[in-house]
Parts: C-alpha cells; sequence; structure tokens
C-alpha cells in the first residue's frame, strides 16, 4: 500500500539548532516508516550559521526524510526590517518550494512565521487540493501584542482576522499546551470553534538524564568557563523579546557580591546584547554568556546547573509554552518559573513540585526566590529536580506526544 505523503513547511529543521527544529526532527524521523515526508525548511541560520550554497533551492535527505532547503537573506534578529525581509522571502519561497511539490496528501504547517507559516498551508490547501495540519506553537498577533511589537493596533486586527482563517481552513489545528486551548476557543468566542487537540511538546528524556555534576564532561564544561564550584542559575534557549530577560538580568546586580554564585545564559538572540550590555556598564562579574551548546552536549550543560530559568513575558499565557521546561525536567534540575498562574508551564511547575513560580515583572520575588533556592539545603534542593523527572517519566515521554502525532495525522488522512 503506498504511503500517504506529507509535506512538512516547518521554517527551522536539522541541524539548525532552534528548538522548534528540533522537535520537528525527532517527530518527522519517527514517522517517516509511516508516511512519506518532504520537508520544506530554511538553510540552517538559527544561532548566526552560515549557509553553504548560492543555490536557492537545495535538495537534501535526512534517512528517508527528502529535504528542500531554501536559501534565505541573513536576519539581524535585533532589527525589525530585517526580520520582514527575511520571514517575506521564506514564505514566498516556500509557497514555491511547495506548489512544486507532486502528489501531496496533507501540508503540515508551524505557526513560525507568524500568520505567514500558517497561511502557507492555507493556501496550499486550496491549490494542491490536499488537507491541511496547521501547528500552533505560538498564537500571533497575541504574542506580538504582549510585548508591544508595534503600537499599530490595525496590524495586529487585521493579523489575528487572517491567523483566524488559518485555523478555520485546516483540517486539524494542534496546540501545545491546554491554556493554549483555552486561547483557541476564546478566539472564537465559543462559536464554530476549529477541530483542535493538545499534544505537549517534549524531549527525549533517554537522551537527557539527571548527572553528577562530577560528571567529568560537566566538570570540563564547568572548568573550561570558570563556574567550578559556583551554584549555577542557568537560562538556556533563545534569549528572545518573550521573556522579559532584558529586564530580569537587573536583578543581578543584587547578588554581585555572592562570589560563589553564577548565572550563566546560553543561547543566542535580539535582546542579548542589551543584557551583555547591562552587565558590562555595571561591572558585575558574575553573569556568563555562552553560545549554543551542540546538541549532543545539551544533556551536560542542563546538568550544570543548580537552578534553572523558565520564563515568559507577562501576557504570554495561553499564547505559548517554553518548551525548555521539558529538557530541564528530564535533567531533573529545580525550576524557578516565572509564569503566570494558570499557563500550562506554571500547572506543570506546581503538579510535579519541581520549583518555585513568580509573576512575571515581580522582580523583588524573583530575588527572593533566587535568595530562598540558593539557602535551601543541598538534598531538598536535590529533591525538586527529581520531583520533575520522576512526573515527566509519568506523564510526559516522549513516545506519548509522538503517538499522538502519529494518530493525528493518520485521522487527517483518513477523514
Amino acid at each position: 500500500m503506498k504511503k500517504k505523503k506529507i509535506a512538512f513547511v516547518i521554517n527551522y529543521f536539522y541541524p539548525d539548532l532552534a528548538s522548534t527544529g528540533q522537535l520537528l526532527t525527532e517527530l518527522c524521523l519517527d514517522l517517516q516508516d509511516d508516511f512519506e515526508i518532504v520537508v520544506i525548511a530554511a538553510q540552517p541560520g538559527y544561532a548566526g550559521e552560515q549557509a553553504k550554497t548560492t543555490k536557492l533551492f537545495q535538495r537534501d535527505y535526512l534517512e528517508n526524510i527528502k529535504v528542500i532547503r531554501i536559501r534565505l537573506p541573513k536576519v539581524d534578529k535585533t532589527s525589525k526590517v530585517s526580520r520582514m525581509s527575511y520571514i517575506f522571502s521564506y514564505f514566498v519561497l516556500a509557497n514555491l518550494a511547495l506548489w512544486k511539490e507532486k502528489g501531496i496528501d496533507a501540508i503540515y504547517t508551524i505557526s513560525q512565521p507568524p500568520i505567514l507559516g500558517g497561511l502557507i498551508g492555507t493556501i496550499g490547501k486550496f491549490f494542491k487540493k490536499s488537507k491541511h495540519i496547521y501547528n500552533i506553537q505560538d498564537f500571533n498577533p497575541e504574542q506580538a501584542a504582549a510585548v508591544s511589537y508595534t503600537n499599530k493596533q490595525y496590524i495586529f486586527k487585521f493579523a489575528k482576522q487572517l491567523d483566524m482563517l488559518n485555523c478555520r481552513y485546516s483540517d486539524c489545528v494542534i496546540v501545545v499546551g491546554n491554556d493554549m486551548s483555552e486561547t483557541l476557543k476564546k478566539r472564537f468566542e465559543n462559536k464554530k470553534i476549529p477541530h483542535h487537540v493538545v499534544i505537549n511538546n517534549w524531549t527525549n528524556e533517554a537522551e537527557i538524564l539527571p548527572l553528577s555534576k562530577e560528571d567529568n564532561h560537566i566538570q570540563n564544561f564547568l572548568n573550561k568557563n570558570n563556574l567550578s564550584n559556583k551554584f549555577i542559575i542557568m537560562y538556556s534557549g533563545n534569549i528572545g523579546l518573550y521573556y522579559d530577560l532584558e529586564n530580569i538580568i537587573k536583578i543581578t546586580k543584587h547578588f554581585e557580591n555572592y562570589e560563589n554564585l553564577a548565572f550563566v545564559f546560553i543561547g543566542e538572540g535580539a535582546v542579548k546584547q542589551k543584557m551583555q550590555l547591562f552587565v558590562e556598564e555595571n561591572k558585575i562579574s558574575n553573569v556568563y554568556f555562552l553560545p549554543y551548546q551542540p546538541k549532543e552536549f545539551i544533556k551536560y550543560s542542563l546538568n550544570a546547573g543548580d537552578v534553572h530559568l523558565v520564563g515568559n513575558q507577562k501576557g504570554i499565557k495561553g499564547v505559548s509554552v517554553p518548551s525548555k521546561i521539558y529538557g530541564v525536567m528530564a535533567a531533573g534540575k529545580p525550576i524557578l518559573g516565572v509564569l503566570e498562574q494558570g499557563s500550562e508551564a506554571q500547572m506543570l511547575i506546581e503538579k510535579s513540585k519541581c520549583g518555585v513560580v513568580v509573576e512575571p515583572q515581580d522582580y523583588e520575588g524573583i530575588t527572593a526566590q533566587i535568595e530562598y533556592l540558593y539557602k535551601l539545603e543541598k538534598d531538598k534542593l536535590l529533591n525538586l529536580g527529581f520531583n520533575g523527572r520522576d512526573y515527566l517519566d509519568q506523564h510526559l515521554k516522549r513516545d506519548i506526544s509522538i503517538n499522538k502525532y502519529r494518530e493525528t495525522l493518520n485521522d487527517v488522512l483518513q477523514s
């Protein structure tokens, strides 16, 4: 029996370092025996990688998966003009690449780039007469509105109507948190809500395990970065617009004389330079900025932290779920959540008893909770982290989410 063909139009894909790229690479690899898969993605560049080809479209293969890689202009994440140029180039070229593909039974798109990711599926469904599965990792324009990305309200209103069209004409909307399901219902005022399912993001719990800081790889990492014998508050991931990190960094001034406490930010993003400037201007010596770590090393770098910061900006509840929380839970590390009550990540921390939570923009509260965790007995701190790992093993295993995707895609293709 001939396999159904699914085109994944997903922007980021292996070897890109974006978290969605890593998740969807794992998803496609796990589904390649069930479906014929073609991926349309940008050339790797999330962490500043240079494209190695001058071709506009380059065909590649990852195991049995055909990958069409699009060459795009280099993006400066601090520039709105650069971002827009990148996004519209991707939109036009991804549509062209999709148009060239024959025999597509379903198009799978994600909410990146904002709005236009879903629109690729809406257009493709019409012209290809195929099914469309729309995976919303972040609701936009709600996410952009939360950080006042522009003060032109008519842009938000138009964008929201356009993305509601994407939802309405999809055959299935996949959201990554229960609070996001509520946002979808709210968008449609609980009337004619599009067919949707909730499927959590994941990490590979067989790869990321709790490790002692005495592990040789971790010790080498700590020594190399002058972090030996430090109590480490770590943030690992996108240092972008939606996490309030440019303000949270200011609390580090309170701890500048804590000689054995270190703040470590691993990653790249739009606000990193602003954070670095604050640290330099205030001559704070216990804040460290490190680049993204190779995927195969993340299991060690995550375990180098004593406490992990997982946060979202105010107004992001029901709009996005920080997927880094799954990796931190897998590593068995305590979490300092800067999250709104009722958000998916906040509820995970509360249910699993794996950390503490402060409301976004409560900087005194964040400072107080760092003091609390810093002074907490070592065994109690370790147990907080292990609670998260136990909860992950019981409720959030990778195979649970992958199988939900498999079932959902089969249901859509058979309907």
